[in-house]
């Protein structure tokens, strides 16, 4: 049995050991794999493991060892799925190893947003606190959170424990779900009131993007759905960087009808250099980085190495295909 690692970098850029997975069988670790590189680094796998490296159906077809297709990620619409499932290839996937990772960066974003404490950091060094003729500096609004309406779209993991800190912060939660019944004891022992994705928008002082990207919510968060929010209200993007039409964001900031913005996902990644966010006001942008604390990438790399051993044992779990 070969197992191959297609692109294992952003998993384990080298603060991480790979001898457990060594250990299953003789094991090919790839950094990254272009497109070009493909056909001849998976030739021979009977397991691949991949993070971003698309296996597209045409792929697949050239793999007849292959066996089993292990997405180092929540989502895997890297996959072609129908083709996998067709050959009798085993896909799963990596469910919530990054729910606290992920929580933690959307209030490292908002919290940016309303205590400005990067730009503020930045003024002291640069020495405008020594020049101040009083003993506080602070030459941008500050905002506090607590008596503010959250908005969450998406109640799945993320989306949960973003609305239980939310609650900490002294903030009214609501939030929107594709399947309210599902959650509606959840939100009742945890005082979030569940909405319409349109009243959401209307009402709430800040939105933070939680739900899984479908044909349905593709830029749904468009030029619409800006104009019902409140003027000056926050939006946070840590979900998938299509779910918003990036130029209607832009324009929204730069008129001011959005008073900030805050994502770790952009649509396409790397951006471009005229990305329309890169250059708009008040916009805080990360490069795709809220799932890679290294307790969050330890838990990823056990519950893959876990998948195969199950996969093995011939009780595959965490299955997508």
């Amino acid at each position: 049995m070969k197992i191959v690692v297609l692109d294992g970098f952003t998993l384990n850029p080298g603060d991480l050991s790979w001898d457990e997975l060594q250990q299953l069988a003789p094991c090919e670790i790839h950094d990254r794999t272009t497109p070009d590189q493909l056909p001849e680094r998976a030739s021979g796998a009977e397991i691949l493991l991949t993070n971003k490296t698309v296996i597209n159906a045409e792929t697949i077809a050239n793999l007849p060892e292959l066996r089993y297709i292990g997405v180092l990620a929540t989502g895997y619409n890297v996959i072609d799925v129908e083709a996998a499932k067709a050959r009798g290839i085993v896909v799963t996937n990596i469910p919530g190893y990054s729910t606290a990772s992920v929580t933690q960066m959307v209030f490292a974003l908002l919290l940016e947003l309303t205590q400005q404490v990067g730009h503020h950091n930045r003024q002291v060094h640069q020495g405008r606190w020594v020049a101040s003729p009083d003993f506080s500096f602070c030459d941008r609004p500050l905002t506090e959170l607590a008596g503010k309406t959250f908005g969450v779209v998406g109640c799945g993991q993320i989306g949960r424990q973003v609305a239980q800190v939310a609650r900490a912060f002294g903030m009214d939660v609501m939030a929107q779900t594709a399947n309210p019944d599902k959650h509606r004891s959840w939100a009742s022992d945890q005082q979030v009131e569940l909405v319409h994705l349109n009243t959401l928008f209307s009402n709430s002082d800040v939105i933070s993007l939680h739900c899984p990207l479908t044909p349905e919510t593709e830029k749904m968060v468009d030029e619409n759905r800006l104009a019902r929010m409140k003027k000056g209200a926050l939006l946070i993007n840590t979900g998938r960087g299509p779910l918003l039409d990036e130029a209607a964001v832009a324009a929204a900031l730069n008129s001011g009808r959005l008073g900030g913005f805050g994502a770790d996902v952009l649509s396409s990644e790397p951006p471009a250099a005229n990305n329309p966010l890169l250059g708009a006001p008040n916009s805080f942008i990360t490069p795709h980085i809220a799932w890679a604390t290294r307790e969050a990438r330890e838990r990823l790399y056990t519950i893959a190495t876990d998948n195969i051993k199950a996969f093995l044992d011939g009780e595959p779990k965490n299955l997508v295909s």
